[in-house]
């Protein structure tokens, strides 16, 4: 097992750590631990690109220091950090050791690996905002970049006649095969059925969609946009997250190029989501 890099980012400001965790997930460190005007980063030895980490501090005039350490049993760490996302009287999201939230109307539980870092609680948490008010009812629906899978069981759950999740990474389709069986099994949740998992990186070979749910990160939203453009319904719902609130000039314009428009917004802390439709 190789050892990691552990990076620890100092700034007084919690929104520029914000962003540091969205930059840094698209280099490829893999977890996150933060503290009062502290971010503690991890990154396989291998992939450290000390050059590329100079540039981004000195972008935000912070400070840093690193350390290599020992691989660790990440999924234990996560575990630990964890807490439930909930989302009103509408929806909670908890791991298997957590008790029951009883209080909402659908609960969903997964178990806490990677994906679901401190930024993804923000855009989790906005993404399920946006789920509520719809009616997914008969509806085709894509996950896009489906991590967890948390989306795609609450779009099951609420109803869609058929839903598509994918990603292109290995380890998040095991974990959202995982999580979708744990809560098919359920006896006291609704169904959670006609999830379709795929291991995937472009939408090509899949057919149109009603609701597309997409929360990865600004440039593959950039890169797809005319893809998920074509594969939406006239009049279809996009809600997309993973998005700093600096990134929304470049989405707008990608989106108004594409036949797309921005019709909302929510923003919690530095991070935003947005829900789209055909112009």
């Amino acid at each position: 097992m190789s050892n990691y890099i552990q990076l620890k980012l100092n700034h007084p400001e919690k929104e520029i750590l914000e962003i540091f965790i969205a930059l840094l997930s698209e280099q490829g460190f893999e977890g996150f631990e933060e503290s009062p005007q502290q971010l503690s980063a991890f990154i396989p030895e291998d992939q450290w690109d000390e050059e590329a980490i100079k540039e981004l501090v000195n972008t935000y005039q912070a400070t840093y220091t690193t350390e290599s350490i020992a691989q660790r049993n990440w999924n234990e760490e996560w575990e630990k950090n964890f807490e439930p996302v909930v989302v009103g009287e509408f929806c909670a999201v908890r791991a298997h050791f957590h008790a029951p939230v009883t209080d909402v109307a659908y609960e969903i539980i997964i178990t806490p690996k990677m994906s679901f870092g401190t930024g993804h609680h923000a855009t989790t948490y906005m993404m399920i905002e946006y789920m509520e008010p719809l009616d997914f009812v008969g509806k085709t629906v894509l996950d896009f970049g489906t991590g967890t899978g948390i989306l795609a069981i609450l779009a099951a759950m609420k109803g869609a006649v058929h839903t598509v999740a994918i990603d292109n990474d290995d380890w998040s389709v095991e974990n959202a095969a995982e999580n979708i069986e744990v809560n098919r099994k359920r006896k006291d949740a609704p169904p959670v059925t006609n999830i379709v998992l795929e291991k995937a990186d472009s939408l090509e070979k899949f057919a149109v969609f009603n609701i597309i749910l997409a929360n990865i990160n600004k440039h593959v939203l950039l890169a797809n946009m005319g893809a998920i453009q074509q594969h939406l319904t006239p009049g279809g719902v996009i809600i997309m997250s993973g998005l700093l609130a600096g990134d929304r000039d470049d989405i707008e314009r990608s989106a108004n190029n594409n036949g797309l428009k921005i019709v909302d917004q929510k923003q919690q802390q530095a991070w935003i989501a947005l829900q789209l439709t055909t112009r």
